[in-house]
């Protein structure tokens, strides 16, 4: 296997061999980082196409200090955020705090939803998540799963703190009463089957 430092250099040098084996190596983590951010996976590849042209176009100024795929992941995401503003401006978006009213308040809002439902698999957490208004969406996945501050992701979204936090703080909420729903409407299921 070429390391990483090879097919850096050799993609700095255009060579196309080192750009497949990279693109390689490296897509499928990334399609992953994408459908984060997407509703569907149509999109997630758009995102995902446009953040690889901007790895290869910029790949001169990775530093060799620190985890090549961290940048790369680095750059999946801020694609994924420039895509998020750019349908912000072409959308005729619903209000988020109109959808919320269709949801049953839940007081306990400070729990790890992941936690609330143990029977839930990954894939329909993460499924209920990419359903999540593209508000939440956008700041659950910057804090819960990539780590950043409120104070990060109000830069990176250009929001407020505050605004970073509430849409955390509905998200959470909003996920409650999703898992909610489907554990309620999965034990309602196994109770008219018996």
């Amino acid at each position: 296997m070429i390391s990483d430092q090879k097919l850096i250099e050799g993609c700095i040098e255009g060579k196309r061999k080192s750009f497949n084996l990279l693109y390689k190596k490296y897509a499928a983590v990334m399609l992953g980082v994408c459908m984060r951010y997407c509703r569907d996976s149509q999109e997630a590849e758009d995102i995902l196409q446009e953040g690889f042209i901007k790895v290869f176009s910029r790949i001169d100024q990775f530093r060799m200090e620190g985890s090549f795929e961290g940048w790369i992941k680095r750059v999946m995401i801020n694609t994924a955020v420039n895509h998020y503003h750019n349908n912000l401006k072409h959308s005729n978006h619903s209000d988020i705090n109109k959808i919320e009213d269709y949801y049953v308040v839940n007081d306990q809002m400070n729990e790890n939803v992941s936690s609330t439902q143990p029977g839930l698999s990954k894939d329909k957490l993460l499924e209920l998540i990419r359903n999540l208004p593209k508000g939440y969406q956008m700041v659950f996945n910057l804090y819960a799963i990539e780590g950043y501050s409120h104070q990060e992701i109000a830069g990176i979204l250009n929001v407020s703190v505050n605004t970073s936090k509430s849409q955390l703080f509905k998200a959470r909420r909003y996920l409650k009463n999703l898992i909610s729903t489907l554990m309620h409407n999965h034990q309602t299921k196994q109770s008219d089957e018996k």
